[in-house]
């Protein structure tokens, strides 16, 4: 049985798509306050030459401004991919109350593979993490995204 996807990773997989229109790797995340869309983002590094524009990156940044605190502990993250350990690291800064993604990344992703950033020690703030929502999805667009990539060479 297939159940419609909630409608804020909805939003970040047509985020994720046309990241990949634009070049970007295919990933796209919202920020919600309750039910509403506060911030939203796609991969932006290669548009804007900022390695650090991770669709997380760029949507909490635009969250953070919307509210006018770097505490977004009324909010969920909801993100393509599993975060890498920069964008996890900014989510247990940031506070946020969950996060939830689509595909797990087993060679960069920081949550439940590589790093595990909430898991550590140090590591002062862990969200309520749900993985696995849109994964399919979410694979296939990074899938055909680099296997695209491969046969331009």
């Amino acid at each position: 049985m297939t159940f419609p996807l909630p409608a804020p990773m909805r939003r970040a997989l047509d985020l994720a798509a046309a990241a990949a229109e634009a070049g970007e790797v295919p990933v796209g995340a919202v920020v919600t306050v309750g039910d509403e869309i506060i911030a939203e983002s796609g991969n932006a590094m290669r548009g804007s030459t900022d390695p650090t524009a991770h669709a997380e990156m760029v949507a909490i940044r635009a969250a953070a401004a919307k509210l006018g605190t770097s505490r977004l502990d009324d909010c969920t993250l909801w993100v393509s991919l599993e975060p890498c350990a920069m964008c996890a690291a900014a989510i247990a800064l940031a506070r946020f109350k969950a996060l939830r993604f689509a595909a797990e990344d087993p060679k960069g992703g920081a949550v439940v593979h590589g790093a595990r950033i909430f898991a550590q020690r140090t590591c002062h703030h862990r969200p309520d993490v749900l993985g696995g929502i849109g994964d399919e999805e979410a694979g296939v667009l990074l899938r055909r995204f680099f296997a695209e990539r491969r046969q331009r060479g």
